[in-house]
């Protein structure tokens, strides 16, 4: 897994959700400003949705701190419109199925489901500069208290 101080490749691409609107965008442009990107695995399961409400509802904080929200998952952006609009997200929800964030921090890691093994992205959370420069890092997820262990490392940095 990378860490703090390493940079990132930026330049990849990911169809995004952001108002309402689809888009697909280069990477590196999201981070007109810091960012805070989370990677969660599906819409609509449990742990997930604990995770991505967390992050709603302190999305007002987390912007008037100066960070750009984006929160990462396979899921594609109809189904990602779908679970903005009923998870009430005014925040960037990327479509990553080819897990190119999750490669570029290195986060790729072995999971055991229903006795199959498979790779798939760590459930992890970064802040990322303008540049592309890691300036923090959540390496496993508490999914009820994300947006605080977010906001208490946003201040610590």
């Amino acid at each position: 897994m990378i860490t703090v101080g390493d940079k990132i490749d930026t330049n990849f691409t990911l169809k995004i959700v952001k108002d309402g609107e689809e888009s697909e965008v280069l990477f590196a442009d999201l981070l007109d400003r810091p960012a805070i990107v989370s990677v969660y695995m599906r819409n609509n399961t449990s742990g997930c949705d604990k995770q991505t409400t967390s992050l709603a509802e302190h999305a007002d904080w987390f912007d008037e701190k100066g960070y750009q929200l984006i929160a990462i998952s396979k899921d594609t952006c109809g189904s990602h419109k779908k679970y903005a609009e009923k998870m009430n997200i005014r925040y960037i929800l990327a479509s990553d199925p080819d897990y190119l964030f999750s490669k570029a921090v290195d986060s790729i890691v072995e999971k055991k489901m229903y006795g199959k093994t498979y790779e798939a992205p760590s459930r992890s959370a970064y802040v990322i500069g303008t540049d592309g420069t890691v300036l923090g890092l959540i390496e496993k997820v508490n999914t009820k208290e994300h947006a605080e262990e977010l906001k208490t490392l946003v201040e610590s940095m």
